[in-house]
């Protein structure tokens, strides 16, 4: 069994505690979350809810899943890029293709199974055993920055962080054309997808706030380079404010208009974080440097660029 425990956000008030549930639980459907639910197996500050509950800022729901797989999470030798670590955190630079933690039918080769086996005991338990010490996450295909908590000081604390707005992530990409505006803030709401619930999508149903700053780095004949700060932190948030806006993320096939030649997935990396120590009350930031496929793809547009 895994215990999670999730503490509502201001824009969470008034969501059902069915949905809730369904889209904070990775892995939990809508029917799922109901059942658990109905079963007892989940708390609102310590006291059994009906499903169409509405949820209030400051809410602590503490939900109790079967594990999703009955298989061990083991600890794997697999190298890890640290820029930062010490006994209360981990800044990893994680490379594109790297799952952050397990879920149903990939056990093996995430971020977890290496930081298992670097860390061993030294992680935060708050979110269970498929993802301890996780905190936040990327995407399998973006790469960059992720802080991990070693202990559960650390987690409680850089979760606040996060509910509260005050961590810094920055991010980033190479988007579809030539964008017009030097710079500019997406304020618009970010929901799942009626059509496809594997998508977000932007829509007043369903939605919670989402606001993403970008600023323009360059300009290339097709293609504009990026710097995206993200004010909340919604699923694919990044991805799919820029196809939003019309200027999907190169590489990205699930938002975008299919994938360059030259490049194999996304372009997109994590590339600022920034946070108060746990421990030391110091704020600190990481800064990671632009992976090869991402200066590789420049490359190619600076010399299309003088070519045209």
């Amino acid at each position: 069994m895994s215990e999670f425990v999730i503490v509502a956000e201001s824009d969470d008030a008034g969501i059902r505690l069915d949905r809730f549930v369904a889209e904070k639980v990775e892995g939990v459907s809508r029917s799922a979350a109901a059942a658990l639910i109905d079963g007892g197996k989940c708390t609102v500050n310590g006291g059994v809810f009906a499903k169409k509950y509405l949820l209030k800022s400051g809410d602590s729901v503490k939900v109790t899943v079967n594990d999703l797989a009955p298989v061990d999470i083991l600890p794997e030798d697999i190298p890890l890029d640290i820029l930062f670590e010490d006994e209360f955190v981990i800044i990893v630079n994680k490379p594109r293709e790297m799952i952050v933690h397990p879920a149903a039918g990939v056990y093996s080769g995430t971020l977890v199974n290496a930081l298992m086996f670097r860390c061993k005991d030294s992680l935060s338990g708050i979110n269970g055993i498929i993802r301890p010490g996780i905190v936040h996450r990327i995407d399998k295909d973006t790469s960059g920055l992720v802080a991990v908590a070693k202990n559960d000081i650390a987690h409680l604390s850089l979760a606040e962080q996060l509910k509260n707005r005050t961590m810094l992530r920055e991010y980033e990409a190479i988007v579809h054309g030539r964008l017009k505006k030097d710079n500019d803030t997406i304020n618009a709401p970010i929901g799942r997808s009626v059509t496809d619930r594997k998508k977000m999508c932007v829509t007043a149903k369903n939605s919670r706030e989402a606001t993403t700053y970008y600023e323009t780095v360059a300009r290339y004949n097709d293609y504009t380079h990026i710097r995206a700060r993200l004010h909340t932190g919604r699923t694919h948030q990044i991805r799919v404010h820029m196809a939003y806006i019309g200027h999907s993320v190169a590489g990205d096939t699930t938002y975008g208009n299919g994938k360059p030649a030259s490049l194999n997935g996304q372009c997109l990396h994590a590339k600022k974080l920034g946070f108060v120590h746990p421990k030391t009350g110091v704020y600190m930031e990481t800064e990671s440097e632009l992976p090869e496929y991402f200066k590789e793809f420049i490359e190619g547009l600076l010399r299309d660029y003088e070519i045209r």
